[in-house]
């Protein structure tokens, strides 16, 4: 299914192709894998090529308020690039959700989380991942789910955070820490889990994890950025998002 729409995208966006230029995006930690393939699509039908950063929503958004040259944000809130709006740093109008995300418990132990998520009662760790609540929109999800679960108490000791979900995703793939609240996607590779162990987080323990893109103003006249655009909102683009377990 992917190839076939891979196709299409190489058929409908060759068509008519602008002269090759490069784009300076930031990307929100958690869409990290998809956004190279996104760019293999990018550069394959256009010749465009991107010039990633990623990072926590909170910590980019600091950055472009302080000047950082980007011309793309893919944020993980809807917050983030609506807030750019009213600063006057973004383009109006621009704003759309390429995606929904998806939260996980999740162990490189492939039997340490079972599949309702009942090791967060039971213990049998000591630390617990999570990206920083105050800049990392997945990070607040893990808060809610484990206020959501009446386990503050009982985790606070556990809890090591990280600057994003990228790094706590790191402290449980080293074992620093032996499970961690991270993104779906970090840990979903063709489809299917990768290695380890863990539980999909009900959705009714958290808020919706929209994620809207918007063109910057630094982009606004620049075709990589322009051309990125165009692409996340088409429909060949899709499955990929999907394959990469997000919702759209």
């Amino acid at each position: 299914m992917f190839a076939r729409s891979l196709l299409f995208a190489c058929l409908f966006f060759t068509a008519g192709a602008p002269h090759a230029a490069e784009t300076q995006v930031a990307v929100a930690a958690n869409f990290a894998e998809p956004i190279k393939a996104i760019a293999a699509v990018l550069e394959k039908t256009t010749g465009h090529k991107l010039r990633i950063t990623v990072g926590a929503t909170g910590r980019l958004y600091a950055q472009i308020r302080n000047g950082a040259p980007f011309d793309v944000l893919l944020a993980a809130d809807t917050k983030t690039p609506a807030q750019l709006e009213a600063d006057g740093l973004a383009q109006p109008g621009s704003r759309f959700t390429y995606a929904s995300g998806k939260l996980v418990l999740w162990s490189a132990d492939a039997a340490k989380v079972d599949a309702q998520g009942a090791v967060l009662k039971t213990g049998g760790f000591r630390k617990l991942a999570i990206a920083n609540p105050r800049t990392a929109p997945y990070g607040a999800a893990a808060v809610e789910v484990i206020d959501k679960l009446g386990l503050a108490a009982t985790l606070s000791p556990k809890l090591v955070q990280g600057e994003s979900i990228g790094q706590a995703y790191n402290f449980a793939h080293t074992g620093n820490a032996e499970v961690a609240f991270v993104a779906m996607s970090q840990v979903l590779g063709a489809g299917r889990l990768k290695s380890g162990s863990m539980w999909v987080v009900p959705q009714s323990l958290y808020a919706p994890i929209r994620q809207d893109a918007v063109l910057l103003k630094t982009g606004a006249h620049n075709e990589a950025a322009l051309a990125l655009m165009k692409l996340l909102q088409s429909a060949h683009i899709k499955d990929l998002v999907r394959s990469h377990g997000y919702d759209i």
